[in-house]
């Protein structure tokens, strides 16, 4: 019997946090990826306290207007920068799933432009 495409990703999900584990100089940035909206999060898995956290839904973002994509990136240029105020410049990246491609390739590259480093 065929697998269906929410069991795949949880699947693909929990082959990468076996390897994947956030610290507090090191946190994990995860991605979240709904049919319109996009989340992503820092988080110390040590402690189990997430550092920082930006979406497609926040405030600053809600007013721009773009493909997914575009807002994709935004999203990983809000959090980068917030990350870099909360003193975080390098972070392990959890694509959650997720395919390397598309919105979630677009956060991850606007992470970078914001200056985190994975």
């Amino acid at each position: 019997m065929a697998l269906t495409k929410t069991q795949r990703r949880q699947r693909i999900k929990n082959r990468i946090r076996k390897t994947i584990s956030g610290t507090q100089s090191q946190p994990r940035l995860v991605v979240y990826r709904s049919n319109n909206e996009i989340y992503a999060q820092l988080i110390n898995d040590i402690n189990g306290v997430t550092i920082v956290a930006a979406s497609s839904r926040d405030k600053e973002l809600s007013s721009k207007k773009g493909t997914k994509t575009e807002v994709a990136a935004l999203v990983g240029k809000l959090v980068g920068e917030k990350a870099i105020k909360a003193g975080v410049n390098e972070v392990s990246f959890d694509r959650g799933g997720y395919l390397y491609h598309g919105r979630v390739k677009s956060l991850a590259e606007g992470a970078r432009a914001a200056g985190l480093k994975f």
